[in-house]
């Protein structure tokens, strides 16, 4: 074989070397592509399904009117979960109507537009739920128990319930139809005291207010209210208390304007950061 034959053939192959390199090396290009782009492309579900997690946990939330129905002694509690819950829930406005429970239970079977009902007792929460006006069950969030109020250094040196009945002892009560005085006849019953209150009030705040104001020397309120107003009033507690707990319910209304908001604030004051504020001002777990 002549001498350019030999380097002919040896340029063919090696240019046929080199094509093959190419080749290979293109193919290795592009399968690289399709794995780094399915891996992008597996890695956006994760990471889409991971927000929406995170979206869905924690609290409810709530935007508009909230209007929220609630015992008494819960006024100054509440005051302060209403500032924090719309604090949590830009948009949201709660208003509360405190009072009585069996007014507001009344008023809310009369029609009284209302999102949420928050009683002092199991009792006049069934008349709203026996008239359908709860939407679900409610639900016990706090309990509370009573003490005799008295103006501070306990001028009439009241010590329990016996001494509601000495000789020129003025004491208020709440009417029996109210839970405070629902419970307060049944300590005073367990202590076998007969007692002739000089007033009935239509709310704890209003037995209270009586023991302020000097035209009583004595009430019998919840724990609550009078550590609310500790610069005025001292509490005596007395054994029969323990006969006379009231548990507190809560519920959303079947009628509720906001339904939303209304499920909104009743997970709320279930949460922990309310049953923090409840408790440190005196209410008990369930």
């Amino acid at each position: 074989m002549d001498t350019r034959t030999t380097t002919t053939r040896r340029l063919a192959v090696a240019a046929a070397a080199a094509l093959a390199l190419s080749l290979g090396a293109t193919a290795c290009g592009s399968d690289g592509g399709k794995a780094s782009d399915a891996a992008s492309s597996s890695a956006a579900p994760a990471a889409a399904t991971g927000s929406a997690a995170t979206t869905g946990a924690g609290m409810p939330k709530a935007t508009g009117a909230i209007t929220v129905f609630a015992a008494a002694s819960l006024k100054e509690t509440f005051t302060d979960l209403g500032k924090k819950f719309e604090a949590a829930n830009p948009g949201a406005k709660v208003t509360f109507n405190f009072g009585g429970s069996s007014a507001l239970a009344t008023s809310i079977n009369s029609g009284a537009p209302a999102d949420v009902f928050a009683a002092a007792s199991p009792a006049t929460m069934k008349t709203v739920t026996d008239a359908g006006g709860a939407s679900g069950d409610p639900k016990t969030f706090v309990r509370n128990t009573l003490t005799i109020a008295v103006p501070k250094g306990n001028p009439k040196h009241v010590a329990g319930l016996n001494d509601l009945t000495g000789s020129g002892v003025k004491v208020a009560l709440c009417a029996k139809e109210v839970p405070c005085g629902a419970a307060a006849l049944t300590a005073l019953k367990a202590a076998n005291v007969n007692l002739t209150p000089v007033t009935l009030e239509q709310d704890v705040k209003g037995a209270l207010t009586k023991v302020e104001l000097g035209e009583v020397d004595a009430s019998l309120v919840y724990k609550t209210d009078v550590k609310a107003d500790a610069a005025k009033i001292d509490g005596v507690d007395f054994p029969e208390a323990d006969k006379a707990v009231n548990d507190y319910p809560i519920a959303a209304l079947a009628k509720a304007p906001n339904k939303d908001g209304a499920a909104a604030f009743v997970a709320y004051v279930q949460s922990s950061e309310a049953k923090q504020v409840l408790t440190a001002a005196g209410f008990q777990a369930p």
